[in-house]
């Protein structure tokens, strides 16, 4: 009994003080993220346009457009008016167009079999004369044979890979509440945002936008748009689901990722730990 105490008080400080260092180091490290949230619907533009400005006020950037869709080096929008036709419906767009040809910092993906925008002025919208409008004439965009879109992000123009401090998407005839939403991801793939589009009803007009205000980083952005597909011009996955496209994207200038280090609140902590082990290791071997 004598030799279990003695190992015990000299053993039972040290798990305490190390363990609790490493909690509290494991804790600085892994703030919560902290995303202002932007949500509007309405059966016009004009029903969310207020919204939409505002977002581009917490960005930054002003209201003039330069080349590639720069406004002011801190903010940049695609409205798909500018895709010519060789790259509109029924032609696929490359995936990369909005950093190649039109270099904006934004490479898509999908789990379907590529993109569309929609074709000429004054022809039906992918072929949905009564289903769709535009919230910036005269152009939409959608995946094909999916619903998921994912947004990578560049240094405009180059392989490098890029982060921004916010996202917001125009919704075109979000009907079905708890579907359409777009998903924020750090570089780490760690889930930092999801945010549901409003429901606008027929042909209506939906806003979903996130700004991180608390040094947050995002390096993908995954839309979730309905529950239908769209196979082809006027072709539908099936007859049942919701079908929902996409019109303007804005977003902060992406800008080049930092290489992820720790915290210094988080290596003092852990190095308090450290040494507290080997106070308790030589306390012990006394």
């Amino acid at each position: 009994m004598t030799y279990f105490r003695t190992i015990r008080s000299l053993y039972h400080p040290f798990p305490g003080l190390l363990l609790g260092s490493l909690v509290a180091a494991g804790m600085a490290t892994h703030a919560s993220a902290s995303i202002i949230a932007f949500n509007a619907a309405g059966a016009t533009p004009a029903s969310i346009t207020s919204t939409v400005n505002d977002f581009r006020t917490q960005i930054g950037g002003g209201t003039t457009p330069g080349a590639n869709g720069d406004f002011g080096g801190v903010r940049r929008e695609i409205n798909w008016d500018g895709v010519p036709a060789a790259a509109s419906d029924p032609n696929l767009m490359p995936a990369d167009f909005f950093n190649t040809t039109s270099p904006r910092g934004a490479v898509f993906s999908t789990p379907g079999t590529g993109f569309l925008v929609s074709g000429n002025v004054g022809a039906a919208l992918f072929g949905f004369a009564s289903d769709l409008q535009t919230f910036s004439p005269t152009k939409l965009f959608t995946a094909v044979n999916s619903n998921i879109t994912d947004v990578s992000f560049f240094v405009p123009g180059t392989t490098t890979a890029a982060t921004t401090n916010a996202f917001g998407v125009v919704f075109v005839d979000v009907e079905t509440a708890n579907l359409t939403k777009i998903d924020f991801f750090d570089t780490s793939n760690t889930l930092l945002f999801t945010q549901f589009a409003q429901v606008a009803g027929n042909q209506g007009l939906s806003f979903v936008g996130g700004i991180a205000n608390a040094g947050e980083r995002i390096a993908r952005v995954r839309i979730t748009s309905g529950a239908n597909t769209i196979v082809s011009n006027g072709v539908l996955g099936n007859q049942t689901d919701d079908l929902v496209v996409m019109d303007d994207f804005i977003y902060g200038t992406p800008t080049a990722a930092a290489a992820a280090t720790p915290e210094p609140g988080s290596l003092s902590l852990l190095g308090l730990g450290i040494v507290a082990f080997g106070c308790a290791r030589k306390k012990f071997r006394r």
